[in-house]
């Protein structure tokens, strides 16, 4: 889901930075955007594969930890604009302490390394 967030902040980057980055103050708001909209796309797709599990969810966890504090800022706790940043966190931050699990590649890869190339 987050990648289409992601597209969509591409799609109109000046939108983007106005109506989110600038009004946080946040320093270079269309480098700021970029980087928001590329964490999006570029960590889903590394949970997605499962490649670098919990370096994406990382820049996820980055990204909605912002957005929490803009929507919090904006509105106020209005949990029908925080529940869904509330969830992308929340998954980012289980995938961060306990990895992809077996069936990532980051564990295949991490076994082939432990055990050697020969099995």
């Amino acid at each position: 889901m987050l990648i289409h967030h992601g597209y969509e902040k591409l799609a109109n980057i000046e939108n983007f930075a106005d109506a989110f980055v600038r009004p946080l103050h946040l320093p270079f708001p269309i480098i700021s955007s970029y980087i928001a909209a590329f964490s999006e796309i570029v960590g889903s797709w590394m949970l997605i594969t499962g490649v670098g599990v919990r370096f994406g969810a990382l820049a996820i966890t980055g990204t909605m930890t912002i957005a929490i504090y803009h929507a919090i800022v904006t509105s106020g706790f209005n949990i029908y604009l925080l529940e869904l940043l509330v969830l992308y966190f929340g998954s980012s931050v289980a995938l961060i302490l306990n990895g992809g699990g077996i069936f990532a590649f980051d564990h295949l890869i991490m076994q082939r390394v432990k055990y050697g190339l020969d099995e």
